[in-house]
Order: C-alpha cells, then structure tokens, then sequence
C-alpha cells in the first residue's frame, strides 16, 4: 500500500524524455514566479491577501464562462481578473470596506464558476484544471500571452516602484509628501489583476495565493529590507513553481500539491530562521 502511494507521488521512470516535453512549462513556471515574487511584495505590504482570493475567484468564473462558449480561457480569466480588481479598487478604499467587498465577490464569483461548469460538457480534465492548474499543457500560444502579460505587469511595477513602495509603507506620509496614492491603489489592483489571472494557469484559482503571498510572507520573516524580501520572495516563488513542475512531471498528482509544499516549506523555514535570528529592525 505504502509503495502504491510512493509511485503515485514519485515515478521518474522515462523522466529524462518527459523533461524535453515540458520545456515550455519550465520556462513559464519561472517567468511567473518572477512576477508573483515580485507583486507579492506589495501585496503583503498593503496587507492584500484577502484582495487576491478574491480576485482569483472572478477571474475562476471568467475562466469558466470563456470554457462554456468556446472562447479563449485565458481571455476570460483576464477578464474576470480585471473585473474583479477595477471592483475592489474602486470600492474598496478604506480597509474595512475592501474587506467587506471582497466578501461578497468571493462567493458570488466562485458560484458563478461552479454554474459554468457544470453546465460545460467537454473534458472533464479542463475543469479540473481550472481550480488546481495545468502549467504541463502550455503551448506557444500560451506562452505568448503569459509572457506579454507578465512584462505589462514588471513593467508597470517598474514605472511606479518607488512611489508605490513608500505608499504602501506609510499611505498618511506619502499623501502628505505629495505622493498621488489615491491614483496608485487603483493601478497596483489592475497589476494585481493581471497577475493572479496568469498564475491561474499555472496553479488554479484555488491555490493561487501559495503563488503571490506566500513566497513574499516567508521573505518577510527573515529580513524588513524591502529590496531583500523581493529577491527572496521572486527566489521562493520561482523553487516553489518550477520546483512543483519538475517533481509533477514524475508522478500521477497534480502540480498544485507540489507547489503548496515547497512553498508551504519555505515559509516554515523562515519561521524557524526567524526564531533563531531575528529581523533586524523588526518589532
């Protein structure tokens, strides 16, 4: 029994051809943990992990619709994204009222989802891959869009960095310094949007938050220097990713499981380091 178990979670039999197959997987996984480690920055600095799941779950429902009629998924799950991110940025302004926005859209973006498929009659494995990812189909048409998309987001958190680093740490300051943050929260909620719709495809929309808040919540345990958890947060994201691809692609299990672990991993291990040695300038 034990060893059945063992083959479904690791099976490198004929390993080294599979890995040629999933080059295009690999290379994704990467470019998405670039882009997650770096928006899950800020959005643990704007305390927005509640605002990704909600997000995820529209742009589930767009996924969905898009699945239903025949269109492109990715358009949809973008779309849903963008909806869901224009929504909460603009009612959202005051944390209590994001929360109590994202409330309500969670639920109601997550039934539509489930609506959607249970009326789609295709494979049922496109369903499934909706909620827990499917990064080891991804073909150049994919690719093109993921990648186009990821340098919109890099870029656009390129052109407003510095101000939206010192928004995001102090909003009262900022705004007193002539920082525009009323114009910045909107346009980090339309990355944010971008960004979990991408990384949807890789880990679902169930899972997406192991993708753009853990990698950056474990960076925060050991250091306060906001460039250093950014280069460890885009480190663990990309182990976490491309990690889950490699270690899938020799068993039966989804790549979700993987990528929740490894993830879930480095976080413990940061909170042990943390235990051990602690952040300097941290309270």
């Amino acid at each position: 029994m034990t060893g059945d178990i063992w083959q479904q979670l690791f099976n490198f039999d004929n390993y080294g051809e599979l890995l040629v197959l999933v080059r295009n997987s690999l290379i994704a996984g990467a470019v998405l943990g670039l882009v997650g480690g770096v928006i899950g920055t800020f959005v643990m600095m704007r305390d927005l992990a509640f605002a990704v799941h909600g997000i995820a779950e529209l742009s589930f429902a767009g996924a969905s619709a898009a699945l239903l009629i025949g269109v492109n998924v990715a358009a949809g799950s973008l779309a849903g994204s963008i909806v869901a991110a224009l929504i909460i940025g603009a009612l959202g302004v005051r944390a209590r009222d994001r929360n109590s926005v994202i409330g309500v859209l969670m639920p109601f973006g997550l039934g539509l989802g489930v609506l959607f498929l249970a009326l789609y009659k295709g494979r049922a494995a496109n369903k499934f891959g909706l909620l827990t990812g499917q990064i080891v189909a991804v073909d150049t048409v994919q690719m093109s869009w993921l990648v186009g998309t990821s340098a919109v987001v890099l870029l656009g958190l390129a052109v407003v960095w510095r101000p939206l680093v010192f928004a995001s740490l102090d909003p009262e300051v900022a705004a007193a310094r002539g920082v525009p943050v009323r114009i910045l929260s909107p346009i980090f909620m339309l990355l944010l949007g971008l960004s979990v719709a991408v990384s949807i495809q890789v880990v679902g929309a169930l899972l997406v938050l192991a993708l753009l808040v853990t990698p950056a919540a474990a960076a925060m345990r050991v250091t306060a220097a906001p460039v250093l958890v950014t280069l460890l947060s885009v480190l663990f994201a990309v182990t976490s990713v491309v990690g889950g691809i490699l270690l899938a692609l020799g068993s039966s299990i989804p790549i979700s499981p993987y990528v929740t672990t490894i993830s879930f991993a480095l976080y413990l291990g940061c909170r042990v380091i943390r235990r051990v040695r602690p952040v300097a300038g941290s309270r």
